[in-house]
């Protein structure tokens, strides 16, 4: 047993590579690239460090070329996910009281062996599986997913220095417990670093998880877990558990040892898993935490005092890198008619000039939606645009289908401030923006911030700074993540701690201390160094 205070390493955001035409790492990337697209993989359930196949697989495709697969993916049902919760339990214990600074270590080493020889193998896979371009892979598979693995264990650190006042002849310390039984991890198929942070940051603390990755993302999440794996991660403290919603998720909210839930998702399947928790309440343990983020309708407001320039750069930044299916992604917009003309003509020019294609090609700023159900569902809100007297296609609106799923950047005007293309979440590259008059600037402040049910992400953009602090104080409530003459996308561990309220989930901030108190259970010590040896008190005694 260690007899220092062992710190851990103050962590630095990892630099994000540029891929520049010449660079060794755009050879690398390309080498793997290729590598990958020549193979398919058979990828198994990881149960308790074993490999579990069942025969019963789906396959995970190309987005951007759905005729090419890359892996046969199996998956879990109800007896799966029984072994499951028992290898679990079985790691549980030596898990939960290993030293602090061991469990750290899996995870620092984990960063680096991301950072380093996983590097390229995990971008490709999030690039081939998730049709993500290289500098969208790149801020998400390994800069970002690296930044959870190092600043969550300083963090945690932080959390455990956290203790209790004591008097003279008292002792008082708090220790921060392990749950006691399993966390559930529910991660979605936009980013690999979700995947890889909503696992590991209750497992840092002491936890075991079941982990469902999105089916979408199999791939990615697959390669995540053999790098912390590689890391040291002992058996069964994160299990592999791919599978259809309910034959993983009826199991596993059923089961008493069910403690804790760490989703990202849509708002929809939240509400329906918070329910049937409260429903099952009565068989678990304790009171399972529950930890959510999910939809967003994200929304960019600009003063008539904007920079017209810099507005158009984060609308389409915001509203079209990887299509749109960020749940920060800026998806509606309010712009004075003052600045309209200068703002629809920047816009169409931008979206004139972007490349679409696959991820293999590194010219394209964007590729293809995710899967079939998602091409349908956006073309199917831009047909609505298209159709209503009460709005405008300004740019794009076209889809192809026929070898990968491609939805063009679109921008829709809408006269209607309560269209439903600005209430409700598309998760595709779709903006749709209501032209105001700068004279009801408030008015639009009011619609704003009651149009939608979300409140994750949203900016304003403004060069007055009365106008900014306005603006800011009005919209105080709107979201989680706020945005000052910046795109509302982009938050960086350990400087934008991120989550939303709202219907946009509980906002326990990814990445940050106060997500990591969610997944302990603290117990508060007090020695006494002398104690009393009489059972009167002194005001028992006569005058």
């Amino acid at each position: 047993m260690l007899n220092g205070i062992v710190r851990v390493p103050t962590p630095v955001n990892e630099p994000v590579r540029n891929y520049a035409p010449g660079s060794p790492e755009r050879a690398s990337l390309k080498l793997r690239l290729t590598e990958m697209l020549a193979e398919t993989v058979d990828i198994p359930l990881l149960i308790g460090g074993r490999e579990v196949r069942t025969g019963k697989t789906l396959k995970a495709i190309c987005p951007h070329d759905h005729r090419h697969v890359l892996a046969h993916c199996h998956q879990a049902g109800p007896k799966e996910i029984e072994l499951a919760i028992a290898a679990a339990r079985s790691a549980w214990r030596e898990w939960s009281e290993m030293p602090r600074e061991a469990r750290a270590a899996v995870f620092l080493k984990a960063a680096d062996l991301l950072a380093g020889p996983w590097r390229d193998t995990v971008n490709a896979a999030t690039m081939l599986g998730q049709s993500k371009n290289v500098y969208q892979a790149e801020i998400d598979a390994a800069a970002e997913l690296a930044d959870f693995w190092r600043f969550n264990p300083f963090f945690a650190e932080q959390l455990y220095a956290d203790q209790p006042l004591s008097t003279r002849g008292i002792w008082d310390y708090v220790e921060y417990r392990a749950l006691e039984g399993f966390v559930f991890a529910v991660t979605p198929f936009n980013f690999t670093s979700i995947g890889g942070n909503l696992p590991a940051a209750p497992a840092l603390m002491g936890n075991t998880v079941l982990w469902k990755p999105a089916s979408t993302s199999i791939l990615s999440n697959y390669y995540v877990l053999k790098v912390l794996e590689a890391a040291g991660l002992p058996p069964g403290v994160i299990n592999f558990v791919p599978g259809r919603g309910g034959s993983v998720g009826d199991p596993v909210f059923a089961s008493p040892e069910f403690m804790g839930l760490h989703f990202t998702g849509s708002t929809e399947t939240f509400q329906r898993m918070w329910g049937t928790i409260a429903g099952n309440l009565a068989r678990y343990k304790g009171y399972p935490r529950i930890v959510g983020e999910t939809g967003g309708k994200d929304f960019v407001f600009a003063h008539p005092s904007a920079d017209a320039r810099a507005l158009v750069v984060a609308l389409v930044r915001g509203s079209f890198e990887y299509q749109g299916q960020k749940c920060s992604a800026a998806s509606r917009a309010y712009v004075p008619a003052s600045l309209w003309k200068q703002v629809e003509a920047g816009l169409r020019a931008e979206i004139a000039a972007l490349r679409m294609g696959a991820p293999t090609d590194f010219r394209n700023f964007m590729c293809a939606v995710i899967d079939e159900a998602s091409f349908d569902k956006t073309m199917e809100y831009v047909e609505l645009a298209r159709s209503s007297p009460a709005a405008e296609i300004v740019a794009g609106g076209k889809g192809d289908k026929s070898e990968g799923y491609f939805v063009e950047p679109t921008v829709v005007r809408t006269d209607d401030p309560r269209f439903r293309l600005m209430q409700e979440e598309i998760f595709a590259p779709v903006l749709t923006i209501f032209v105001y008059d700068d004279a009801r600037l408030d008015e639009a402040l009011e619609l704003c911030d009651t149009t939608s049910p979300y409140s994750l992400t949203g900016a304003v953009f403004a060069r007055e700074r009365a106008a900014i602090v306005a603006m800011t104080r009005r919209l105080r409530h709107a979201a989680g993540n706020f945005y000052v003459n910046d795109k509302p996308t982009g938050a960086v561990v350990g400087q934008q701690p991120f989550g939303g309220g709202r219907a946009s989930g509980t906002n326990d901030k990814a990445g940050s201390l106060w997500n990591l108190v969610r997944w302990v259970n603290v117990r508060a010590i007090k020695e006494n160094f002398v104690p009393p040896t009489e059972v009167a008190y002194p005001h028992q005694t006569e005058a």
